[in-house]
């Protein structure tokens, strides 16, 4: 009796254990359920969001680059793959993570393939059009014209600088130059101009580039007066040569050349025959640059040093330069 009583009593104890070891399987199954379906969820949303980034990069849509979302199974030979034992959840959520980076490194490599293809395209469309504005002669520089500096031992610039103390600077101007060669009846026009020869080879120099500048050919006619000077620098018409140079960039619109010219040949002889007609000429060069302040200065000197010329020979033109003038401040 004892004995029996003994295993009914130790019954209940079994059955406990059981429950409670039950239990300690079944309770922690919670959590990890709980977890898969938070990772499945996760997954749903990037294929979601590779889907749409797919179509962004890819439209169209087409099998070419959309894989099927449904698979037929494979079951050609019949068999049927029930009773198959079926992964774990977490190999199947590292196994879709897998297929999602490798369709995520491939979707942005192509992106930057395409980046590429574009920028190589823009820079030969740009190169095109580069190559089409030069042969069409556009954005191309026509070179500067050069001058001859004239031989002084200071430059013309820091002598009009000393006339006005250094007050002011003159603005950059570009120089008009002919890019292309002079057409057939100004090279006959230039022909005709007849060079003189006689005893004195110097001032037939002079006298051909007065011709050309009487003639309005006033390139030509710098590059004769140029060519005088340089050879004969201290011939007697070397004052005139100077300033008919002057009024040969004058005429032709370059009113700075024709500054530097003018203010050199009356600094070196104020008694020369044409050093009153240079200054006043210096005037004109300075009002046509609207520089007041020199013209003014260009003018006052004038008509203190050859009064007699203001009254005189040069009267007209000092009173026209005059004109329009606010030499007062």
């Amino acid at each position: 009796m004892a004995m029996k009583d003994a295993v009914w009593l130790a019954r209940p104890f079994r059955s406990l254990t059981w429950v409670a070891a039950a239990l300690a399987v079944v309770v922690p199954a919670a959590p990890a359920l709980s977890q898969d379906t938070l990772g499945e969820a996760r997954v749903r949303k990037m294929e979601a969001e590779i889907r749409a980034l797919q179509r962004k990069v890819f439209p169209g849509g087409d099998g070419k680059f959309f894989q099927p979302e449904i698979k037929q199974p494979n079951n050609s030979g019949g068999t049927s793959a029930t009773g198959q034992p079926a992964s774990s959840a977490v190999t199947d959520l590292l196994t879709r993570m897998d297929a999602l980076e490798t369709r995520m490194a491939g979707l942005t490599a192509q992106i930057e393939q395409n980046s590429n293809r574009l920028a190589q395209l823009e820079a030969s469309d740009a190169a095109t059009a580069s190559a089409a504005s030069l042969a069409a002669g556009e954005g191309v520089a026509a070179p500067a014209e050069t001058s001859v500096a004239p031989a002084t031992g200071t430059t013309p610039q820091a002598n009009l600088d000393a006339m006005t103390g250094g007050a002011s600077k003159p603005a950059t101007t570009t120089t008009p130059a002919t890019t292309s060669a002079p057409p057939a009846e100004r090279v006959s026009g230039v022909s005709a101009v007849i060079k003189p020869e006689t005893e004195d080879s110097a001032d037939d120099e002079y006298t051909y580039g007065f011709r050309l500048w009487d003639a309005k050919f006033h390139p030509e006619a710098q590059q004769q007066l140029k060519l005088f000077l340089d050879k004969h620098p201290t011939h007697w018409r070397a004052t005139w040569g100077r300033n008919l140079l002057g009024r040969a960039y004058l005429d032709d619109g370059n009113a700075r050349e024709a500054a530097k010219w003018f203010l050199q040949n009356y600094q070196a002889d104020k008694t020369s025959a044409r050093a009153p007609d240079s200054l006043l000429y210096l005037g004109v060069a300075m009002k046509r640059l609207e520089d007041t302040k020199r013209a003014c200065i260009a003018l006052a000197e004038f008509s203190e040093t050859y009064a007699a010329e203001t009254a005189g020979r040069l009267k007209g033109l000092y009173d026209t330069t005059r004109n329009g003038l606010d030499c007062s401040g």
